[in-house]
């Protein structure tokens, strides 16, 4: 599983939106919003592969490894929520309207 976040982690997360804003010129915001969510999942079940050893450790672990990424899924989107309703006119005052 994943790391505790290091001095660079929101760095990396910032350079994954600033790639999804990019896409928005060639696609909308759902379907940019889907690819992410897609590679963020084929992302996360590669190192959970590479962490497991055996293809059978990945068997024996998919449930953990599937309730650990939705479990911390949604603790970020929770506290996205609190954060875009808190600050709602700030965040989507501007024309442009990226994340």
């Amino acid at each position: 599983m994943p790391t505790a976040p290091d001095d660079h982690f929101y760095d990396r997360a910032d350079a994954h939106i600033h790639l999804a804003n990019g896409q928005l010129k060639d696609a909308d915001r759902g379907r940019v919003s889907a690819s992410f969510l897609y590679g963020a999942s084929r992302f996360n079940v590669h190192v959970a592969a590479c962490n497991s050893g055996s293809r059978d450790a990945l068997v024996d672990g998919r449930a953990g490894i599937r309730d650990y990424y939705v479990a911390e899924y949604a603790k970020m989107l929770e506290a996205h929520l609190d954060d875009y309703i808190a600050h709602y006119h700030r965040y989507m005052s501007s024309d442009d309207r990226q994340a």
